[in-house]
């Protein structure tokens, strides 16, 4: 049985104007090279894998996100919907991929913003996969390489986010191997914000 459940409804949704408030991210994890394969030879991009999630009663795949609510910040609600709609938690990346406006597929024409949304999307490096999260009657989770997860994403705005995504880790790719001599002497702070979901560094 689930430890938390999923919030629903809309009651402490957050809107700017009559753009309605999400936050999610792009769940990841680096595939371990072999022992005897050197890490400089391999692409950093390429070892990376990216989770992605299924939408209720369809079979396409999202990266996890929902409504930001007025109770908690944006970091928290991202890592709020990794834990309920993928069942991860691990350490979420500050700085936003960026913000996207799009209209939601499921809004109503009673829906106070019409379905326009204004999406924050982060990067978080997964640390626990969960076997029971408050979604996983409704959704299927998939490892997906990059190319994989390009061609699969349902929504253009997202593949915008994964693309982003894939600049930041690239640049990080490159700091990694010129700056691994010196990496343990200028480890990056974390910053908890709440044990249960994940961590924040800057």
């Amino acid at each position: 049985m689930s430890v938390l459940s999923s919030r629903t409804g809309r009651d402490r949704q957050r809107y700017d104007n009559n753009f309605r408030l999400v936050s999610g991210c792009i769940p990841y994890r680096l595939i371990k090279a072999d022992e005897t394969e050197e890490d400089s030879s391999v692409d950093f991009v390429n070892k990376l894998e990216v989770l992605m999630v299924s939408s209720p009663n369809r079979h396409d795949l999202v990266f996890p996100k929902g409504g930001w609510e007025d109770d908690e910040t944006v970091l928290e609600a991202a890592s709020r919907e990794a834990m309920e709609e993928a069942g991860v938690k691990g350490t979420l990346r500050e700085d936003p991929l960026g913000v996207w406006e799009f209209r939601s597929k499921s809004s109503t024409v009673e829906d106070e913003c019409l379905g326009c949304c204004k999406g924050y999307m982060f990067a978080l490096e997964v640390t626990e996969e969960l076997e029971d999260w408050p979604e996983r009657e409704n959704r299927d989770r998939k490892w997906l390489n990059v190319k994989e997860a390009l061609e699969l994403c349902r929504y253009e705005w997202m593949q915008r986010a994964l693309e982003e995504f894939l600049r930041v880790m690239g640049e990080e790719g490159r700091l990694r191997t010129e700056e691994e001599s010196v990496q343990d002497s200028s480890k990056l702070e974390e910053c908890q914000i709440d044990p249960w979901y994940c961590f924040v560094v800057n």
